[in-house]
């Protein structure tokens, strides 16, 4: 009992909370996954009050989402009036509508722990929340998946022999003597990590090296192209469609064959697949041959249910999805007539 943190300890009633209340969770890592919208979500491992630990793989959007939950159910009033159902809930680190969405993921570790930690540590009756519940829930997703890395859960790996000082935002400062936890090298001769909640990059004269990186962790050339899980990918070819010819890409996403992609994702996909600024149009051919073009989520169904149908008639690879896409400018129709 004595390493649960002291504000539960200090409540009364914190005996009688269910042994599968989460009392507290910490980031390991991130991980990208390549879909229709490419993102990377959080590993993290969550340790209840009965004291057993787990991982499970959320994304920002649904931080984001728990957080708007708790707020209309537990913030005060526009007039700020407390009630028996309200507490001051944490502060969540704000969206990032532009930038690297690696770099943004990593730079919100230090400040969603934190908000974690502040979350689980509120009045025990707030940790019996069901939406509290659901998010630090392991599914069955979260259980069947391996993890590719979990950086921040190794023990220290160098420690600092020179102080340094970044000379911008991405590197890392750090004094002689402390510890850092190493994440991944950079190349010959810088290395990423952590240390006091700071993450950053440093360079490797610097440090005195406890425990050697896993090779499995150094970043190269082919590194994403290649291990575990390198066949679980699927394909979907996409034409661009203009007056002066035919684009033809090969999509290559995680999601199964089965996927039925919103028509949302499929556009902004679309749009950053050809890098086309302008109002464009999704569209398929029918079993007859012709171009119809999509609308919404009820049109991909359709096309998602035309491509199966017609796919013990036309020979693809295993992997290849049993539909393509075809972009068009949404105002130009003379494309239709193109052959592909």
């Amino acid at each position: 009992m004595s390493s649960l943190p002291k504000q539960l300890r200090d409540e009364s009633d914190f005996d009688q909370l269910p042994h599968d209340i989460p009392i507290s969770a910490t980031i390991a890592d991130i991980e990208e996954k390549k879909g229709f919208i490419d993102y990377y979500r959080f590993v993290m491992e969550v340790r209840t009050r009965g004291g057993s630990k787990y991982l499970i793989y959320r994304r920002y959007s649904q931080f984001f989402n728990l957080h708007s939950d708790l707020e209309l159910k537990h913030s005060p009033g526009d007039q700020g009036t407390s009630g028996p159902n309200t507490c001051r809930l944490p502060t969540l680190p704000g969206k990032v509508f532009i930038g690297n969405k690696k770099e943004i993921a990593e730079n919100r570790i230090p400040e969603l722990n934190t908000y974690m930690k502040r979350l689980l540590g509120l009045p025990t009756w707030v940790l019996l929340d069901d939406d509290i519940r659901m998010f630090f829930y392991q599914t069955e997703s979260d259980s069947q998946h391996q993890p590719r890395a979990l950086r921040r859960l190794r023990p220290p790996t160098r420690r600092v022999v020179f102080d340094f000082s970044g000379s911008g935002r991405l590197e890392l400062s750090m004094k002689a003597g402390e510890v850092i936890f190493l994440l991944r090298r950079v190349n010959t001769d810088w290395l990423e990590g952590t240390v006091s909640n700071r993450t950053g990059i440093f360079p490797e004269s610097f440090v005195k090296i406890i425990k050697p990186l896993p090779e499995s962790d150094s970043d190269g050339e082919s590194g994403g192209a290649s291990g575990k899980g390198a066949g679980s990918y699927s394909c979907l070819r996409c034409y661009l469609l203009t007056p002066q010819g035919v684009d033809t890409r090969d999509v290559c996403v995680e999601e199964d064959i089965s996927t039925q992609p919103s028509y949302k994702e499929l556009l902004a996909r679309m749009r950053d697949v050809f890098k086309v600024d302008g109002n464009i149009a999704l569209n398929y051919r029918d079993p007859e041959g012709d171009l119809v073009r999509l609308l919404d989520d009820g049109d991909v169904a359709l096309m998602v249910a035309d491509g199966r149908a017609q796919r013990s008639k036309v020979k693809r690879p295993v992997n290849q999805f049993p539909w393509e896409l075809h972009v068009t400018a949404a105002s130009d129709l003379s494309v239709y007539n193109t052959e592909i």
